[in-house]
Parts: C-alpha cells; sequence; structure tokens
C-alpha cells in the first residue's frame, strides 16, 4: 500500500523474549498459556449454531461450545485471536509491509498456491481438534511447562517439517 521501504524486522532473540514475556504475562493473568485452534475453533462453532442451530443442539461434542444459550465467542481465546489478528496488522503497517500478494515459488500458479493453503489449512484445523491443541499451544505453552510430550512434538514437528522440505522445495526455487 505504501511505496516507502520496509522497516527492518526485529531481532529474533528480541522478538523471542518478548514472545516469552507474552506467554508468561499469560499464564500468571489468565492460568492458561497461549494457543490459537481453540479461538478459531469457537468462530467455527458460532457460524455452525447460527446455520444449523438444530444440528448443534443435539450434537454431544458442539453442545458444550455453542448449543442452546452458550456463546462460543464468550471466550478468552476468541479475544486473543483478534488481538493476533489486529496486532499482525498494526504491525505490518508499521513496517511497511502491508500489500496484497500471493506468496509462492515460480513453479506454481497463485491459484494452485491459494488451493493447497485452504486444504492444508482444513487439515490444520482438524488434526488440532483431534489432538485437542495446536502447535503454538503445544509447543509454546507446553514446552514452557517443561512437558516432554510439548518437547517431543516439537522435534517431531521440526523433523518433519526439515525432512517434507526436500520434497517441497522444488515449488519455491
Amino acid at each position: 500500500m505504501n511505496d516507502a521501504p520496509q522497516r527492518p524486522y526485529w531481532n529474533p532473540y528480541l522478538a523471542g523474549l518478548v514472545l516469552g514475556l507474552v506467554l508468561f504475562a499469560s499464564f500468571f493473568l489468565t492460568g492458561h498459556g497461549l494457543g490459537a485452534s481453540g479461538g478459531l475453533a469457537r468462530f467455527l462453532f458460532a457460524v455452525q449454531s447460527v446455520v444449523a442451530p438444530d444440528y448443534v443442539d443435539n450434537h454431544a461434542y458442539l453442545v458444550r461450545f455453542a448449543g442452546g444459550a452458550n456463546n462460543p465467542l464468550n471466550h478468552w481465546l476468541v479475544w486473543m485471536v483478534i488481538g493476533v489478528v489486529a496486532g499482525g496488522f498494526v504491525s505490518g503497517l508499521l513496517g511497511r509491509r502491508v500489500r496484497l500478494e500471493t506468496q509462492r515459488g515460480p513453479s506454481i500458479s497463485p491459484s494452485t498456491r491459494w488451493l493447497f493453503a485452504v486444504i492444508g489449512g482444513m487439515l490444520v484445523g482438524y488434526a488440532a481438534q483431534v489432538a485437542r491443541g495446536c502447535t503454538s499451544g503445544q509447543a509454546l505453552s507446553g514446552g514452557a511447562a517443561l512437558s516432554a510430550g510439548s518437547w517431543a512434538f516439537m522435534f517431531a514437528v521440526f523433523g518433519g517439517g526439515y525432512l517434507i522440505s526436500w520434497f517441497v522445495r522444488r515449488l519455491w526455487n
């Protein structure tokens, strides 16, 4: 949107320190760590309760979140997700990085990139519900709590990502 030069990214060590302080504040103030899938799921539950309220009211899993008088948007995770999106947008504006573009490699079309992104997002969202949490909640919050399972998960995610990158890097080169 702006032709002015982009500002440099934060130092990653400083950004990590600030993220750690935010995570500590989250544990201290709310008793919960950080994570995104719960907030995003509650947005979907709200849509489902408008589109198919009878189905939601008769589904054992969904009724806990959105059935009857339950408002799925009345939860702190929803506000956290809104804050992350708003904060990311403001950060992009301040860093002069806001623009409409599709980041992709030269071997893939924008429509294919979007298709893969939507399919990947749906798979990750489903997996987060099955696993009862997302990677940010598992890695950040569980790792900070020194959960052995969270650390094993982090090593598996980074190792798997490294192995898979060998197969998909040609799409970006």
